[in-house]
């Protein structure tokens, strides 16, 4: 008996341990959540020394954004554009590789490359930024050359979505991978012994297996192209509105915030924090789609 509840206590203890680090985890969460509100509301209802309140109406349906004229909707339609671009070049990318490291590749060259997506999914997100900045804006520029097409050194809407899609194949590619090994051996068994060819298996069997985890991969891959702000700032030149052109500047919600939020105080630096409001939201948004699309999905399969 003693020794029963001597158990007990442990797990208790164990268990108030994991609850406070927990509290302690959600409280920031919170807290930051708070702060990010507090501050983003303040350009609209807050007095400010010999600057005007910014406009929610003109933030929320204006596209442009200067000091003084603070307009949302360009940017937002500029962040949506480079974010799908580059989850439609990248999740077919990372898909394939993942296949071809679980089911195609020899054990130990699927272990190296494994190793080297690992490798890849850790590098600071600076890095990407100096290689882009390189580069990838040499390449566009001289592209740019050869089709006789103005471009503002190589800084482009082209160069944002490229250094994503090469930030968050990584991403995609190490869970999508993750999801094919977890896909059981008797069905692929099952499936060749019925006559289906190896790829026939690989698709049929292997991707479908792994919808679930491939669609949660790119949850993830999305969010991170979302939140991405210093490579992005180093190649896209920022614009001030909407700005689709493959080979002009362009802008992001949050390249957009790390352009002022230097300053100290100010109309102009509270509204980097309304920003981050909109870009909060359409994080929770996209998830919310994702996931819901994942469901339904997930559903029709059985």
């Amino acid at each position: 008996m003693n020794g029963t509840n001597k158990k007990l206590k442990i797990d208790k203890i164990v268990q108030t341990i994991f609850l406070i680090i927990g509290l302690i985890c959600a409280s920031t969460i919170i807290f930051i959540i708070l702060f990010i509100f507090i501050k983003g509301i303040k350009p609209f209802v807050s007095k400010y020394d010999g600057e005007q309140n910014a406009n929610l109406f003109y933030f929320l349906f204006g596209t442009t954004f200067l000091k003084g004229k603070y307009g949302a909707l360009g940017i937002v339609i500029n962040t949506l554009f480079i974010v799908t671009l580059a989850t439609l070049i990248a999740v077919p990318i990372s898909v394939l590789t993942a296949l071809f490291i679980v089911r195609i590749a020899p054990k130990k060259l699927g272990a190296i490359l494994q190793n080297i997506v690992e490798l890849l999914a850790s590098i600071p997100s600076i890095i990407f930024g100096l290689f882009g900045m390189g580069v990838i804006n040499k390449i566009v520029k001289n592209i740019a050359y050869v089709f006789n097409l103005q471009t503002a050194g190589g800084v482009s809407l082209i160069s944002v979505v490229t250094v994503l899609i090469m930030m968050i194949v990584p991403t995609i590619t190490m869970l999508a991978v993750t999801s094919m090994k977890a896909v059981k051996e008797n069905l692929v068994w099952a499936s060749l012994s019925l006559g289906a060819t190896t790829t026939q298996t690989n698709f049929k069997i292997i991707l479908r297996g792994a919808k679930s985890g491939i669609i949660a991969a790119t949850i993830l891959g999305i969010g991170r192209a979302l939140g991405e702000a210093t490579a992005v700032s180093m190649v896209c030149g920022g614009a001030i509105g909407i700005a689709l052109n493959p080979f002009k500047p362009t802008s992001t919600i949050t390249s957009t915030m790390l352009q002022g939020i230097y300053e100290s105080s100010g109309v102009n630096y509270d509204i980097r924090f309304s920003l981050g409001i909109l870009l909060i939201i359409l994080i929770i948004g996209v998830n919310l789609l994702l996931n819901y699309v994942k469901k339904k999905v997930m559903k029709n399969e059985k």
